[in-house]
């Protein structure tokens, strides 16, 4: 089904450079069309040095019912938010935002929550859990914002930048006192592994972290979404592991968006079914 774009439409804008690479409106538009939602989200090229000044006249549109934020956005945008949710403030990074009712842009950050929905929607809790996190760049500090948000108890950090991972580690124990972390690579031992680097994305690119000391009740998840199964996680099953692919994070995030949008919400098997994603 196609929908034609009215003056009654209101508009998602996804703002971030280069368009051709956007994946978001092949997942978020054949929805909005299925179920009669007369929504659209539009691909919008905003070049970094223009977006400070372009994000508040975007929220001056009348039918302006939120923005996607991508690269190079995701962590400039914050200081022109008025209010973040306290996963942009432990990762430093936002990628959802909106027009409150008093007319205030909010911020949430939602690559983590894709992550952490899809683990648990496989049965494997966070709440208690010990995580290691490798990779401590945007989706890593993501991912580990959204992991202690959820509860887990012990959470370890590594990145080939040392200090990356030490102010991660210093702001989730700022937002989080309770929360144990350390800095480690060694995948040993933890219920949840994560894979948050690009490594798997090219032929013979080292494994992200040494498996040899994992069994097969260490979950292992993987943020690399240009092969369903990377070198990392073929390693991974192969030591009895669950595991969960690439695009998992992606279309379990869409759901938050959209709770996040105040739209009608629905299932990550739905969105599957319904993308049209053109590469």
């Amino acid at each position: 089904m196609t929908r034609l774009i009215s003056g009654h439409t209101r508009l998602i804008a996804h703002l971030g450079v280069p368009t051709e690479s956007f994946k978001a409106p092949m997942i978020y538009n054949p929805y909005f069309a299925d179920r009669d939602i007369d929504v659209c989200v539009m691909p919008m090229g905003c070049r970094a040095e223009d977006f400070a000044e372009f994000l508040p006249l975007v929220f001056r549109l009348t039918n302006i019912a939120g923005a996607l934020i991508t690269m190079p956005h995701k962590v400039t945008v914050v200081d022109l938010l008025d209010e973040t949710s306290t996963t942009v403030k432990v990762c430093g990074a936002c990628n959802a935002v909106k027009r409150d009712a008093d007319g205030r842009l909010v911020g949430d950050m939602f690559d983590g929550e894709g992550f952490v929905r899809g683990v648990e929607r496989k049965g494997r809790s966070f709440a208690g859990a010990s995580v290691i996190v490798v990779g401590s760049g945007g989706v890593g500090s993501a991912i580990a914002a959204s992991a202690a948000k959820a509860g887990a108890a012990r959470l370890a950090l590594a990145d080939t930048r040392p200090a990356s991972a030490e102010r991660l580690a210093a702001s989730l124990k700022t937002h989080y006192p309770g929360l144990t972390v350390e800095i480690s690579s060694d995948p040993a031992g933890f219920d949840i592994a994560v894979n948050a680097t690009p490594l798997g994305m090219n032929a013979g690119d080292p494994l992200p972290m040494d498996l040899s000391g994992v069994t097969a009740s260490t979950f292992v998840g993987e943020v690399v979404m240009k092969a369903e199964e990377t070198p990392f996680l073929a390693a991974a099953r192969a030591k009895g592991c669950a595991t969960q692919i690439g695009t998992d994070m992606l279309f379990e995030q869409i759901p938050a968006y959209l709770e996040f949008f105040d739209l009608p919400t629905t299932t990550p098997d739905e969105l599957r079914r319904l993308a049209t994603i053109k590469y």
